[in-house]
């Protein structure tokens, strides 16, 4: 995102003190922030506060005289790549709507030559209202960008939609909004996670995945435009809000969820750390502690991705294997048993808790190393070289 240009309006309203949590993130993420309050949004949060989150100067007035032509409404969205309007009052949509310019945000957003998004935020009586509804459908055939409204509890107490999208799932989508859309039109099915084996009540057979990466390809997936499911083994992570998420606990859950789904999927990436093996006979009660050894029998669970792969008119599959020593020679023995089309390797003394990874793709023109970077960063050059890949396969 480095070198956006985000032109973000505050409109008077309770969530107004959310903008400024989304002034920082997206200006964490590299876009340059500008703001443009209303009248209404000073009731609510002051001007230094943006200035300060996003370094930039905050612009409240039409005929503001540090513009020298005395055209901030122009000049301001013409330096901009897109403008977000966040919280967008439901009084505002109906300015956009009607098309009204009485302030500088108004004027702007009609005088704009970029994109424009809105993130609705009011009481569910007013969004629900037939006049906000009319306004609704008015803004998304003019090709605005809403996002949002949640559904939850809102500041005068009631429950229900309305509710402006959290700060994080807003800057999510203003990362995805700007991601080529690659996989679109697409169905994606993504395993993510560890498996849990039980071995009795309380414990079990598991592994040091985070979920981490998966996630990360999840969200990849749908910043690409891609219909994504994601089967995800037991993670303290959230998901994508767009994606469809199916809980597991065991390799045999996710067999059956990934079975469920796949069958009319394009592609399919299998990021799940899945256990190899799981307890014969698990105890139903826990298993009382005592100075006796404990011998645990063992056998192997069913693969995932060998079973999707070896399908008479299998998805497009990807394969992700995690080494700590001969790193390639395996993974590509791995590809090669499973008749993938792509691998990702990865040394996993280096990769489990970590944020930043490197990652080698292995295909069948060779070796392509992606220099060590986050995962999300990983996430979107994997789904890049997954959907050059497909496209080549299925042109």
């Amino acid at each position: 995102m480095q070198g956006k240009r985000i032109l973000l309006g505050v409109t008077g309203g309770v969530a107004a003190y959310k903008a400024a949590e989304l002034a920082r993130l997206l200006t964490k993420d590299g876009f340059e922030v500008r703001v443009v309050m209303t009248e209404a949004a000073r009731h609510f949060i002051g001007p230094a506060t943006f200035q300060a989150l996003t370094g930039q100067p905050v612009f409240t007035d039409l005929w503001d005289a540090r513009v020298d032509n005395g055209m901030a409404h122009i000049d301001l969205s013409r330096n901009a790549d897109a403008i977000l309007v966040a919280p967008a009052s439901a009084d505002f949509l109906a300015k956009l709507a009607q098309g009204r310019a009485d302030d500088l945000l108004s004027t702007l957003c009609l005088a704009r030559d970029c994109p424009l998004l809105a993130a609705p935020a009011m009481n569910r009586q007013m969004w629900e209202a037939p006049a906000t509804q009319r306004n609704v459908r008015q803004l998304l055939e003019d090709d605005v960008e809403l996002l949002g409204p949640d559904h939850g509890e809102q500041a005068c107490g009631e429950v229900g939609p309305g509710r402006m999208l959290e700060p994080e799932d807003l800057q999510a989508a203003v990362a995805a909004w700007f991601q080529p859309k690659r996989l679109k039109g697409l169905k994606v099915v993504i395993t993510a996670g560890p498996t849990f084996e039980t071995i009795d009540a309380v414990r079990g057979i598991t592994n040091l995945s985070s979920g981490k990466m998966g996630y990360a390809v999840a969200r990849a997936a749908v910043e690409a435009g891609a219909e994504v499911t994601l089967v995800s083994g037991p993670t303290s992570l959230t998901p994508p809000r767009e994606a469809r998420t199916i809980p597991v606990i065991s390799s045999k859950e996710m067999l059956g969820a990934v079975e469920s789904v796949v069958r009319n999927a394009h592609i399919f990436i299998a990021v799940a750390a899945v256990a190899d093996y799981y307890v014969l006979n698990p105890s139903e009660q826990k298993i009382k502690k005592d100075a006796h050894i404990l011998t645990l029998e063992l056998a192997p669970n069913p693969d995932i991705l060998a079973n999707i792969s070896s399908r008479a008119e299998p998805p497009f599959c990807v394969g992700f294997a995690a080494e700590s020593e001969n790193i390639e020679e395996y993974a590509e023995l791995k590809r090669r048993r499973k008749h993938l089309p792509l691998i990702v390797a990865n040394d996993v003394k280096q990769a489990v808790g970590r944020d930043e990874v490197q990652l080698i793709l292995l295909d069948d023109a060779g070796r392509h190393v992606l220099d060590k970077a986050d995962k999300l960063t990983q996430a979107r050059r994997l789904i890049a070289h997954v959907a050059r890949l497909y496209n080549e396969s299925y042109p």
